[in-house]
């Protein structure tokens, strides 16, 4: 992707404010940017709105800039307050916008600010460019608590704001790193929470249909967006014992075909492939319809299960491989309106509503 800009997270640019802020308090330092060593050795160097001091206290801000990445968080504020503590460490605190964290299994424990272990760092890092005096920091992104609203973190136990987030503290343009953190967390807060059988979904139809038709709690049920590869090699590295996915069978027979990554701009239509099937297993001809709802919707209603138990048992078996058989596989094919179309696999894990 060479020609598109790199951004930088949001736990760099708290870093760069914060050092700004203890730049300010420590020596009365104002200028125009300030520079930050970033955790795999680069300096960057970020331009600030304002800084600000008071009695004991200094504030500064940074514009966000995820680059050309289309990341949710591109162009808000990050705003760090530093105020002298009695004690020598750094204490983090969550201002306005930043999230709390209410359930276990991520990786800062319940009650804490929604201030990821590497932006942690990074942030004390830069503080002891200046001073190694005990400081509370407190994060704010103004808006950021209608902004998390969009985001996985209300589904992990996030409250109230934005996580704080950056490994290197750089966003590298069409990224799934910013995805992929987040299920990953989903998937430790179900560990947490005790459950043996997830379920893996595309999306919201999906969700609304599994919680149609089982009974299943808040954290148990995980959308998975297009990251099918990667979410299911993540659920084979934890201990569950049963794995039910449910959705339309236009994206899940991706799945079937090899295709781990079913983004439409990423993967190939699975209508050629149900084609195939329906014309080997039921003798139909489904080849002029360009999508899997069409090609289903053009059935009788007794063919059209035929194949949708056939696509299922075929998406149930490639998972299974995927999983290496790690637990067992169920899997729930259903329509745009949520009503099941076929099922191949053990579902006794997962009770029923009907």
């Amino acid at each position: 992707m060479s020609g598109l800009r790199t951004g930088y997270t949001t736990g760099a640019c708290a870093a760069a404010a914060a050092k700004a802020a203890a730049s300010m308090l420590i020596d009365g330092w104002r200028q125009a940017e300030v520079s930050i060593t970033l955790p795999e050795g680069e300096t960057a160097s970020f331009p600030f709105v304002f800084v600000e001091a008071g009695d004991g206290w200094a504030r500064a801000s940074v514009k966000k800039s995820a680059g050309d990445d289309p990341d949710i968080t591109d162009g808000v504020t990050v705003v760090v307050t530093v105020h002298r503590s009695s004690g020598a460490g750094v204490s983090f605190e969550a201002g306005e916008g930043v999230g709390r964290v209410t359930k276990a299994g991520l990786s800062v424990p319940p009650g804490q600010p929604a201030i990821n272990p590497g932006p942690r760092r990074m942030i004390e890092a830069a503080l002891r460019e200046v001073t190694s005096e005990g400081l509370t920091v407190r994060v704010s992104i103004p808006g950021g608590e209608e902004l998390a609203k969009r985001t996985f973190n209300p589904r992990l136990g996030v409250m109230g704001g934005l996580s704080v987030l950056g490994t290197t503290g750089k966003v590298h343009p069409h990224s799934a790193s910013g995805l992929r953190s987040a299920l990953t967390c989903a998937l430790d807060v179900a560990v947490a929470a005790g459950v043996n059988g997830p379920v893996l979904v595309p999306g919201h139809i999906g969700e609304q249909a599994a919680r149609r038709h089982f009974l299943l709690e808040h954290d148990q049920v995980i959308q998975v967006s297009n990251e099918w590869g990667y979410m299911l090699d993540q659920a084979r590295e934890r201990d569950f014992s049963a794995l039910l996915v449910v959705g339309h069978p236009g994206k899940l027979s991706k799945l079937a075909g090899g295709q781990w990554d079913t983004h439409s701009s990423r993967s190939e239509s699975a209508a050629p492939w149900v084609a195939k099937l329906a014309e080997k297993i039921l003798g139909a001809d489904l080849s002029g319809h360009a999508t899997v709802e069409g090609q289903l919707g053009a059935l009788p209603s007794n063919q059209r299960k035929t194949l949708a138990v056939a696509i299922a048992s075929r998406v149930r078996s490639a998972v299974e491989e995927r999983t290496r058989n790690r637990f067992g596989v169920a899997v729930v094919l259903i329509n745009l309106k949520g009503d099941i179309l076929g099922e191949s696999g053990d579902v006794m894990p997962w009770p029923r509503r009907d």
